[in-house]
């Protein structure tokens, strides 16, 4: 093996654009509509499973989900192994994503067996592509560079352009038209990453320009009638989606992905015969769709799931205390720095993805998402008029019943789209026509506020950085889940201010949003680039995978935290959800010890901090210490 196939990638070099390496942009835009299909399908699963065929409750529906999500992450650390030991970043990428594509089409199949089965293609898939494509920027990087911060705050942009994309097209689709359909597209945007990653580059560049295009006239297209709130988002998105269309087609034509990243320390590795005829390469490929149905049954009965992360969690952190026990005083100390950091983040992520869950309910059932532009008036009292089936009829009463949510969602499923509604004098002000934000839009608020703030986040950095004036990556973190925590503040205030029915103000919303979104700027980005950088250069595609590994037990933790805000789908005659009077307490006395937590954490990092930033003895480069 040659000294050169060896080394990592880091050190050689490539075509630039803006001061950054071409192949970023290639990368960018594969990773974009990854997340795209991921996200598409994350805005859609818990309103899936409590809406569609299954049919669950609250609390069955979050199980899944959390065995779901944190099957996701978990499967990473196995997936960086396997690129790190044998197949590269490169091939792993690619199973990924043909695993995660084939899982996203059979979504579109309303049976539980598919169901099921369609999550397991992707929780492996998500493990093959996940942490390698994040290494894969890295090592476009020279080690001790300045940009690397930048560079993952740029490839971080292109996670949240797709998370932006997915829920104003996944999602609407999803809900207005059927939800095989909202799953069918994202399948579509799986498949286009990966042909990103593996057609030559001229197809590459009119790949990502075209689909651009296309994809940022359809947001809009579906949304010209609606309101600014509706209209409003897609035409930010679009025109953010054209213009990184147009700045990767000039990257790619400047060289794109350089050859020689993410190829196998040692191909030789490959070819070996294992099982008979078959070799290393396919003994992975065979095995990688082999393990699908175990892990199917794994997040159907989802206790466990739990014991089998909780297990394979202290297997691989044994494995990191063992590796950081072993190595000389440097890498130790930056290996304690990743582990500390590691455990703030897992607690970071076990409160940011209550938006999937317990934030995404308390959005359909609490949030006020409708625009009335005509109401009920006191000349219409005592007569029967038609009003538009929308949220806004939740919480009042028609006749002698009580309108929830469940009603509400029938009526639409039956197609009806106005229903006869005798008017009382309780009525007057209510909203009779009028656009509704469909709920899964507003999980297209953290992306959207990250494409607005990334830029002057990565600017930010980079200028106090020339400066040395760039806060420390311990003190970063700690910026981070202090602001989560105001976040969750936001979110409790605005439940706590409700109106006579339990409708809370979409301001409240959004604002909680804003926080969550810059405290994740602050932290997540910074967080992958300081596992390129700490992480011994041996085992960093297993370090990143055990980065995800913590955001494992982050999304097992999230769905038990949610289970507190489960609401009771039984009740009187068919009325299956209490009214949003009932239910806005029970949210909100979850979401203040969320944010107080947070808070106090916050305080822990910052004390933390003068003794983290020691042990990660920046500007000092591995190869010369080991010289």
């Amino acid at each position: 093996m040659s000294t050169e196939a060896a080394q990592p990638a880091s050190g050689r070099e490539s075509p630039q654009l803006f001061g950054h390496p071409t192949g970023l942009f290639v990368l960018f835009f594969a990773e974009m509509w990854e997340r795209f299909s991921y996200y598409g399908m994350r805005a859609l699963l818990v309103l899936y499973i409590i809406k569609g065929f299954l049919s669950y409750d609250d609390e069955q529906a979050y199980l899944v989900y959390g065995a779901y999500t944190s099957l996701v992450y978990a499967t990473p650390f196995i997936g960086g192994m396997l690129a790190d030991k044998l197949l590269g970043e490169r091939k792993a990428v690619i199973l990924g994503g043909i695993l995660m594509a084939a899982g996203h089409l059979l979504m579109t199949v309303e049976s539980a067996l598919p169901f099921y089965g369609a999550l397991a293609l992707l929780i492996v898939g998500n493990g093959f592509f996940k942490p390698n494509i994040s290494t894969m920027v890295g090592s476009l990087y020279p080690e001790g560079g300045k940009g690397r911060d930048a560079g993952f705050t740029l490839f971080y942009i292109g996670i949240n352009l797709g998370a932006a994309m997915s829920p104003l097209l996944c999602g609407y689709v999803g809900e207005v038209y059927g939800w095989h359909y909202g799953f069918g597209l994202a399948t579509i945007g799986m498949l286009v990453g990966l042909a990103i990653f593996v057609v030559p580059a001229g197809i590459t560049r009119l790949l990502i320009l075209g689909t651009a295009v296309i994809s940022g006239l359809t947001m809009v297209g579906l949304n010209l009638d609606q309101v600014i709130y509706s209209l409003g988002p897609n035409v930010v998105v679009a025109g953010a989606l054209v213009v990184a269309g147009v700045i990767a087609f000039m990257a790619i034509g400047k060289g794109g992905l350089p050859e020689w990243a993410g190829q196998p320390k040692d191909p030789a590795k490959l070819k070996r015969k294992v099982l008979g005829p078959l070799n290393a390469e396919w003994a992975v490929y065979l095995g990688a769709f082999a393990v699908v149905p175990l892990i199917a049954l794994l997040v159907q009965y989802h206790t466990v799931a739990g014991w089998t992360l909780s297990i394979f969690g202290i297997i691989a952190l044994g494995y990191l205390v063992i590796e950081a026990a072993r190595s000389k005083k440097i890498e130790r100390e930056r290996m304690q720095v990743v582990l500390v950091l590691m455990f703030f983040s897992m607690l970071f992520w076990a409160f940011f993805e209550q938006a999937g869950s317990s934030i995404n309910l308390f959005t359909d059932r609490n949030v006020d998402r409708v625009m009335e532009t005509a109401s009920v008036d006191e000349s219409m009292v005592g007569t029967t008029i038609d009003v538009a089936v929308t949220q806004e009829l939740t919480g009042r009463t028609m006749g002698d019943k009580m309108i929830t949510m469940t009603h509400v969602d029938e009526w639409r499923e039956a197609g009806t789209e106005t229903v006869k509604w005798p008017v009382s004098t309780d009525d007057v002000g209510m909203g009779t026509a009028g656009p509704e934000v469909a709920t899964s839009a507003f999980q297209a608020a953290n992306p959207i506020y990250i494409l607005f703030f990334g830029l002057a986040f990565s600017a930010l950095w980079t200028i106090l950085g020339r400066r040395n004036m760039e806060p420390s990556t311990p003190v970063k973190f700690g910026l981070g889940i202090g602001q989560l925590g105001l976040g969750f503040i936001a979110l409790w205030y605005g439940a706590s201010v409700c109106d006579a029915r339990g409708m809370v103000g979409m301001s409240w919303l959004l604002l909680a949003y804003l926080l969550i979104t810059t405290g994740e700027l602050c932290l997540s980005p910074v967080g992958l680039s300081m596992v390129t950088k700490l992480a011994p250069k041996r085992i960093v595609s297993m370090v990143m995978g055990a980065w995800f590994l913590a955001t494992a037990f982050s999304n097992y933790l999230a769905a038990l935290i949610a289970m507190f805000t489960g609401v009771s789908h039984g009740g009187d005659g068919d009325a299956a959800l209490p009214p949003p009077i009932e239910t806005v307490s029970t949210y909100a006395d979850v979401f203040m010890p969320i944010g107080l937590t947070a808070i106090a954490s916050a305080v822990v990092v910052f004390v933390m901090s003068p003794f983290l930033k020691k042990w990660m003895h920046e500007g000092v480069v591995m190869d010369e210490e080991a010289a």
